[in-house]
């Protein structure tokens, strides 16, 4: 027996209208196996999906997210970017993670018209189409540069964005954010501008800030931590280990992971911050990580992926404070990753160490 999780009528999905769930079950084996299965278990009577974690702050566990918790924060993204039923939707991630499943959710809920692509690291070869909105990480935007001028509006997660990433979006005319969220917050629960077609379009907002999406409140703890109250999605406080700075009712700062501060002679250093300022000078990824030492505790040391460089040019002096500024530079050939494709900073140090 199906449940209550109906199809919106305007729901299409590769140009084709589906009103009845058999027929959307039986063509999306043609999609892919991950398509079919996902959509199996959405319509089954069952109230929650199992989702896997991403892993880039601990290992992969599987968690249950509610169905009316995901319709509530699919309803959230359309109300915050105005994307009404009819709205041409381009899905190019995997719907093995949350995010990929959530642009099936958003879609049929809303009532979109969604295509849907391989995943990979060049998501628009090939298409000719343009689109409403569409969901990137950071690697498939900085090979799809050149034909962002199809997508109006494109939200970037999974990982951090660079600085030259930022840079090449600043003026394209695709209104680029930046997504804050996690798999147990089904996605995104707050958004940032990337760019001035971004800023433009939500009127001038706070700079280099996170806004909340709608129904969300938040607060931090006694470290300075996140933590969210989203009552639609989950019922309990969803205490992170995200340091930030709130500006105001409905936007902050990120900072930092609590759970990579380096203590350094007893003072706390947060590596994202120096990873900021060290940005437009380093061309290969890098991140900025603690070392035992027995000396310091930890010593503050720069980590880089590839072959090794002079970083002579590197004004360390100037643009560091003097306990910032690393002890050792360390090249390594190819950083580990989790499934998502996210720096696993911990098991890199961990091979290092």
């Amino acid at each position: 027996m199906k449940n209550r999780f109906a199809i919106h009528k305007d729901f299409t999905l590769n140009g084709c209208n589906y009103t009845e769930i058999d027929a959307l079950l039986t063509d999306s084996k043609s999609i892919s196996n991950e398509v079919f299965l996902f959509l199996n278990d959405w319509f089954d009577a069952a109230d929650f999906i199992k989702v896997e974690t991403s892993g880039s702050t601990g290992k992969p566990k599987l968690i249950q997210l509610k169905k009316s918790a995901m319709i509530a924060s699919a309803k959230a993204t359309g109300t915050y970017f105005g994307l009404s039923k009819k709205t041409s939707a381009l899905l190019c991630l995997s719907t093995n993670y949350i995010a990929g499943k959530m642009m099936l959710v958003r879609a049929l809920v809303l009532g979109w018209h969604l295509d849907m692509v391989n995943s990979s690291a060049h998501p628009l070869d090939g298409i000719k189409n343009s689109y409403d909105f569409c969901a990137m990480v950071p690697m498939q935007v900085q090979n799809s540069l050149a034909q962002l001028k199809q997508i109006k509006m494109l939200i970037i997660g999974g990982a951090p964005v660079s600085f030259n990433l930022m840079n090449a979006l600043e003026n394209l005319e695709t209104s680029c954010f930046a997504t804050y969220g996690m798999t147990e917050t089904i996605t995104h629960i707050a958004i940032k501008p990337l760019n001035l077609s971004a800023q433009k379009w939500r009127n001038n907002p706070i700079s280099n800030c996170f806004e909340l999406l709608p129904n969300i409140n938040i607060s931090i703890d006694y470290r300075g931590c996140l933590v969210i109250d989203a009552p639609k999605i989950c019922k309990e406080l969803i205490l992170t280990n995200d340091l930030v700075k709130l500006i105001d009712t409905t936007h902050f700062e990120w900072i930092g992971r609590f759970d990579c501060v380096i203590n350094s002679g007893g003072v706390k250093i947060s590596p994202e911050l120096i990873e900021t300022k060290l940005a437009k000078y380093i061309p290969c990824r890098f991140f900025i990580a603690g070392l035992k030492n027995d000396y310091l505790t930890q010593k503050v040391v720069l980590v880089c992926e590839g072959e090794t460089q002079d970083f002579s040019h590197i004004p360390f002096g100037e643009i560091l404070k003097k306990y910032e500024q690393p002890k050792e530079i360390i090249f390594v050939k190819k950083f580990i990753e989790t499934a998502t494709q996210k720096i696993n900073r911990n098991e890199t140090l961990n091979f290092l160490e």
